[in-house]
Parts: C-alpha cells; structure tokens; sequence
C-alpha cells in the first residue's frame, strides 16, 4: 500500500507518474501490435499474397547478400526453427532460392529471385498505407519518438547483452 502511495503521490512536468501496470502497457502493446499485424496481413494477402512474415524475412534477403536462416533468426528475433520452415515455403513458392556460400561450404546463402523482388515490389504500397496512417494517427514528431522508445523496450527485453 505504502509503494502504490509513492508512486501515486509522484509527479512529473506531464502530471502524475503512473505504472506501466496501471496504465496496463503490456496489455496495450499486444492490442496494437495485433491490430497493425492483422491489417497488414490482409493487405499483404490482398496485394502481394505473403504474409507480414513472409514480407519481413524478404525484405532481410533482399537486403544482405550473404544472408542465412541463423542470420534471419537473430535479426528477426525468432526461433531458427521457425525461420526454417518460412525459407522452405518460400523456396517452393520460388520467392527465394538457396546456395552453398562461396568461400564456406557448410554455409548455406539465401538469395531474392526475380519473382520474390516482384512480389516484394507489389507488397511495399500495403506498407506504405499502414505507414501513412500511422504517420496520421501520431504526428511525425510523435511516430519518432514512439520508434525511440519502442526500441528501447526491444533492447531492454532483448535476450542478447
């Protein structure tokens, strides 16, 4: 009781402190990142018919040159399992194609086909829209901010020091 009296008695320039619990930010962090996710991935199916998984390990390939599944795994924070199956469906799509690396056979390299860089092309104005309204809903300054701070939960929760 003593602690939720100090916390509540605190004060800033903005007004009273309050809690990420009270102000329940893992709750609303799931509902938008649910609601982004959903309405990317309709639009994704719709244009580029990829999901926004799909979309991202693209992007990452189409990117690097030398790429491979533990690199996707790490950049995208995911389990390499599950990085695994996305590279299988994406090579029998033929959005992506797999080769040994030039200078380490144990090393397998990813690379963007043709088909892959289209699909990716008819896919970015989804994100452009998804963008767009979230440049409306917070502002410039507000969307630069907020991608400060978001990074820096990602990096605080970070399993990797």
């Amino acid at each position: 009781m003593k602690y939720y009296n100090v916390l509540r008695d605190r004060t800033s320039a903005y007004g009273p402190l309050m809690s990420a619990s009270k102000e329940r930010i893992y709750f609303l962090l799931q509902v938008a990142a649910h609601q982004l996710r959903k309405e990317a991935d309709v639009a994704l199916l719709e244009k580029a018919d990829l999901s926004t998984a799909q979309v991202a390990v693209l992007n990452l390939i189409a990117a690097d040159k030398q790429v491979n599944q533990r690199d996707l795994a790490k950049q995208l924070k995911q389990n390499e399992s599950a990085i695994t199956a996305m590279v299988q469906r994406l090579i029998k799509a033929g959005y992506i194609t797999r080769h040994r690396h030039p200078k380490d056979a144990r090393n397998w390299v990813l690379e963007i086909t043709q088909k892959g860089a289209e699909t990716l092309e008819r896919g970015s104005s989804a994100f452009a829209a998804i963008n767009a309204k979230l440049d409306k809903t917070l502002g410039i300054r507000e969307t630069k901010k907020f991608a400060e701070q978001l990074n820096k939960l990602v990096n605080a929760f970070s399993r990797e020091k």
